[in-house]
């Protein structure tokens, strides 16, 4: 089954690349990832990771959560919510990139220690992101 997310990929991220004009060569430097790898991604022999899909979709200027649910990193249905929360983070204009990274982070570790996790390092990551973030200053002394 995951061959055939990651066919329906490299099929998808072929279409998306060619709709876009770009070159192979193009996309690969955009994305910061080498030629002879988005060329395995795009034949299915490659199941990059979400950080790789991340920077392909913004190089493509689409959506990562449709990579995602093509690569099938997330479930279409079953994560909507997830996506929707992530979405909304990642487009507020009066957070940082690394505020919303750090946000994105504790998001995902209180969803897997609730069950709906599914990065096994969500937790750890968003430790040491919270461990690295500035104090949070208590209004109530």
């Amino acid at each position: 089954m995951a061959s055939l997310n990651v066919g329906n990929l490299g099929e998808y991220l072929r279409e998306q690349r060619r709709n876009a004009q770009l070159s192979l060569r193009q996309l690969a430097d955009a994305a910061g990832v080498s030629n002879p790898y988005l060329s395995q991604i795009e034949r299915g022999l490659r199941k990059p990771s979400a950080e790789v899909l991340q920077q392909v979709a913004k190089a493509l200027r689409i959506s990562a959560e449709t990579l995602y649910v093509r690569a099938g990193i997330l479930d279409a249905e079953r994560d909507r919510d997830d996506v929707e929360t992530r979405a909304v983070i990642l487009a507020d204009p009066s957070l940082n990139e690394r505020q919303k990274q750090v946000l994105l982070q504790v998001y995902e570790s209180f969803r897997k220690e609730n069950g709906f996790g599914t990065d096994a390092d969500a937790g750890t990551d968003a430790d040491a992101a919270v461990d690295g973030a500035e104090p949070v200053q208590n209004p109530h002394p």
